[in-house]
């Protein structure tokens, strides 16, 4: 799976979310379910949100993790664009 390019991505900074004790994986999950062949998401947290990566996996999405500078994580989902 090719991943889409960057401009393809919609953001969801989901760390006020957290912050404020709202569980964002409904919100995440619409989104990600919206998502059409050749668009991505990317999620930003506070933390590395293997459930939700391992949730979305088995469904059918592609993902690549990235550690942000000020220690936050940025997760792309994808579906595969072929």
């Amino acid at each position: 799976m090719s991943m889409p390019p960057l401009s393809a991505f919609q953001r969801m900074d989901v760390r006020p979310l957290i912050a404020a004790g709202e569980e964002p994986f409904p919100k995440i999950r619409r989104r990600a379910d919206a998502l059409q062949r050749g668009e991505g998401l990317v999620v930003i947290a506070p933390f590395l949100p293997s459930p939700l990566v391992e949730n979305l996996r088995g469904d059918g999405f592609a993902s690549r993790i990235e550690r942000g500078q000020d220690g936050h994580w940025m997760v792309y989902f994808w579906r595969d664009a072929d």
